[in-house]
């Protein structure tokens, strides 16, 4: 069994899904708004462009003197690099187009910074944790 968070029509309910072989669950489907704000959790916000070793390092300390990497988050080709070597970003900008799957993804900046090396050209080919650009 595994619990969701899901949003009907922008109110938010938590789901229980089980297993379509185990018995079968006696527990309702109960709508946030019923549930006491100090039991309501809030869903994680995922972060798709920073690898786990550099998303450590920014919630813990200092920046490194790597920089941030910015990892690919999935297979697939980079369309479009929209920043050069040397520019000023801001915490999500977008940085590059990738595309996998046949849709076009924005990977955008995890933090604010200078762009201190670009691993990637358009047309090039990444697998997931590839780093593609790197901030400082």
């Amino acid at each position: 069994m595994k619990k969701y968070n899901v949003y009907v029509n922008g109110e938010p309910f938590e789901v229980i899904v089980e297993e379509a072989d185990s018995p079968a669950l006696s527990t309702p489907v109960i709508p946030k708004s019923a549930i006491p704000k100090a039991q309501q959790t809030p869903a994680a916000k995922p972060t798709i462009s920073v690898s786990p070793s550099e998303e450590k390092k920014k919630d813990t300390g200092p920046k490194t003197s790597v920089g941030f990497q910015v990892v690919a988050p999935m297979p697939g080709s980079v369309i479009n690099v929209k920043v050069k070597v040397g520019d000023n970003v801001n915490e999500g900008d977008t940085l590059l187009i990738l595309e996998a799957m046949k849709m076009e993804n924005e990977v955008t900046a995890p933090t604010s910074g200078l762009i201190k090396s670009i691993h990637v050209a358009s047309g090039s080919t990444v697998n997931t944790g590839d780093v593609m650009i790197v901030i400082e």
